[in-house]
């Protein structure tokens, strides 16, 4: 008679469950687990460093600067996972702030109307962005790469290259850019509010099952009888909205629309915190919990350098290392060979 054994990641727990330390652990993931490890240590050191710099004063600073680049980074982990990329989203997002001031300024419009604008022009470039990727057949990094010039320029050339309009004095803007409820900034609900409904969407309906579908296998998902070309096209129209909302926070938030100062950037910073999160850059893999970690670790970096007096140009060092760093990790734990090297 053979006698059960219990397997080894069993044992530990007197019921046949896993030890609950090593159930929290797998719960977190080893990503994500890194970056808590990353965030604490960044934390630490600057909190060391700066009285102030742990003060809920300063969290609040850290956490408007970096609400538009984790509006962005939501949405840019979406793409990623259905096999695709947009690095035209900081262009997107500062098209987006010149269209809702001037759609504010013109005529005696109100807030709303220069929102609407915005959002309308921003849902207009995404369905661009996929038609062109989809229809056109180009490639996603090419084809955003064209649109991150083109929304710059198109930005440049309705604005004069200038910051245009001033809507400090409209009690909306002034409530999406200064406000708080329950303590913190209206920004940071808006990020926290989109955050948790593009993670129910990726996690827990058919729509999210069927992005992984298709960034993990194509050709089996369209075998499926998945609508390949419309999902695609309906993730760069969602991103083009977020973009505009990002756009409008930033118009609220420096008093004016601003075509490129304060929109610069910002793709690089979307596409490093969705890759630190864990999303493959190949597809099918990442979640917003990893990408909102990320965001915050960027914020947490950022502001520390910035407070230490340091030159700022070293962020963007510092983010370009990171960047790099997530990928090694992901090429290291997919096994593949890397190029040019021996198997």
């Amino acid at each position: 008679m053979t006698t059960a054994t219990t397997p080894p990641a069993l044992k530990g727990a007197p019921d046949g469950r896993p030890a609950r330390p090593m159930a929290l652990l797998a719960g977190i993931g080893g990503q994500n687990l890194s970056l808590v490890c990353a965030l604490g240590a960044v934390l630490a050191v600057f909190g060391a460093l700066n009285d102030n710099y742990l003060s809920w004063t300063n969290i609040q600073v850290i956490a408007e600067a970096a609400t538009i680049t984790g509006l962005l980074a939501v949405v840019q982990t979406v793409v990623i996972i259905c096999g695709g990329l947009d690095i035209s989203v900081g262009s997107q997002a500062g098209l987006a702030s010149v269209v809702s001031a001037i759609a504010f300024t013109s005529a005696g419009s109100g807030a709303f109307a220069g929102m609407a604008a915005a959002v309308g022009v921003g849902a207009l470039v995404g369905v661009l962005n996929g038609a062109v990727i989809v229809y056109g057949r180009v490639n996603p990094t090419i084809a955003t790469l064209a649109g991150l010039a083109a929304y710059k320029g198109l930005a440049q050339l309705v604005s004069d290259g200038r910051a245009q309009g001033y809507v400090l004095n409209d009690a909306v803007f002034v409530f999406l850019g200064r406000g708080k409820i329950a303590g913190l900034p209206v920004m940071v609900w808006i990020l926290i509010l989109t955050a948790l409904a593009v993670h129910v969407l990726l996690k827990y309906t058919d729509i999210g099952r069927n992005l992984y579908a298709i960034g993990g296998n194509d050709t089996a998902a369209r075998l499926a009888g998945i609508a390949i070309n419309k999902y695609l096209v309906a993730v760069y129209a969602l991103i083009g909205v977020v973009a505009a909302v990002a756009g409008i926070l930033l118009t609220a938030r420096t008093g004016s629309g601003q075509p490129v100062s304060g929109s610069e950037g910002l793709e690089l910073k979307a596409i490093t915190a969705a890759a630190l999160g864990g999303s493959a850059l190949k597809g099918g893999r990442g979640g917003v919990g990893g990408t909102l970690l990320a965001v915050a670790l960027l914020g947490a970096l950022d502001n520390g350098l910035t407070v230490q007096g340091i030159n700022s140009f070293w962020q963007n060092v510092a983010q370009g290392a990171l960047l790099v760093v997530a990928v090694v990790v992901q090429q290291r734990r997919s096994g593949e060979r890397a190029v040019g090297l021996p198997g």
